[in-house]
């Protein structure tokens, strides 16, 4: 038994923070943001607007391109990092909105690797017959987690979700995932606080996304590099076999670096970050999905599909669309 994606959906909020618009909030410019990020503008969740929210635009997005409905759904899996509440999660909550009711639902956070982590848990579940129909969704709110006069990291950061829907197949689709750690590099970037450290900075004003940015591109530079090869031999695959690299949306410098040490023409690289910046979790599955609806990503294509997040947290999945 094997796990397929049968169907994908994208959702990004109505309301776009340009450069031009962050140059008036920060020291900044537009030329600066463009050559070191590859973004021009991102999209903002709206006040009152949740992780839950998007994740179920998305989630139906892609049940539709599915043609499944919510009773057919037996597990519901939200890799996030930004949850509307410390509980109920992420997934209970999207089931309810679904009206989905009582199979498995549950998040996980591996920062912007949550989506592959969420894909390759429910990969096991529909592999090993547990689920018939996995709802397996990436969704963030992070720019509630940004401090906006940090120009070194308020400009990367934005919101959305991107979904899938797993079905068992005779045929590998999923043909394998990759997950990785090392918390070792927990000071490289990270938000420091939280439930048990008594959210002190938030209550003082003072927290936001912390991260040194030269040594996080080493690191993931040299760590995806080493993880786009453990995923091709794994399977004995060349890397000319493959149609699509569909990387994390993190930074263009380093998308340009896995693309070349995997020999691709950035014309076979799935960019989204130009538009919609760094979306942690839900950017590998939104890239998914716009390579799909525009037509670019065929049924039967070989994908690969990678993130990095903060932890170090890393993975990739090797699929046959």
């Amino acid at each position: 038994m094997y796990s397929r994606i049968a169907g994908t959906g994208s959702y990004l909020p109505e309301k776009i923070l340009t450069n031009a618009d962050l140059e008036k909030i920060v020291d900044t410019t537009d030329e600066w943001i463009r050559t070191r990020t590859g973004i021009s503008q991102r999209h903002i969740a709206v006040e009152g607007e949740t992780t839950t929210d998007l994740a179920e635009h998305a989630a139906r997005n892609a049940m539709a391109a599915a043609g499944v409905t919510a009773e057919e759904i037996d597990l519901v899996c939200v890799g996030t990092t930004t949850p509307d509440l410390v509980f109920p999660n992420v997934g209970t909550l999207l089931q309810d909105r679904l009206n989905i009711h009582g199979c498995p639902a549950f998040s996980l956070e591996a920062a912007c690797a949550s989506f592959l982590y969420a894909l390759g848990v429910a990969d096991k579940f529909v592999r090993l017959g547990d689920a018939k129909c996995a709802l397996v969704v990436g969704a963030e709110t992070l720019t509630r987690l940004v401090d906006w006069s940090d120009r070194g990291t308020c400009v990367l950061f934005a919101d959305g979700a991107g979904a899938v829907v797993l079905k068992p197949a005779e045929e590998p689709g999923i043909i394998s995932t990759h997950l990785h750690a090392d918390g070792k590099y927990k000071d490289l970037l990270l938000y420091p606080d939280g439930v048990s450290l008594g959210f002190n900075l938030v209550r003082a004003g003072k927290a936001g996304v912390r991260m040194k940015g030269n040594e996080v591109y080493k690191v993931a530079v040299n760590t995806l590099g080493q993880l786009v090869t453990e995923t091709l031999s794994a399977k004995g695959i060349d890397k000319s076999q493959l149609d699509w690299l569909i990387p994390h949306q993190a930074n263009i410098r380093i998308i340009e670096a896995i693309a070349k040490r995997l020999d691709l023409p950035m014309e076979r690289v799935i960019v989204t970050i130009e538009t919609h910046g760094n979306t942690s979790a839900a950017s590998v599955p939104l890239a998914l999905d716009a390579g799909v609806r525009d037509g670019r990503i065929k049924r039967g294509q070989l994908l690969l599909l990678e993130a990095f997040g903060g932890g170090f947290t890393w993975g990739s999945a090797l699929v046959r669309y």
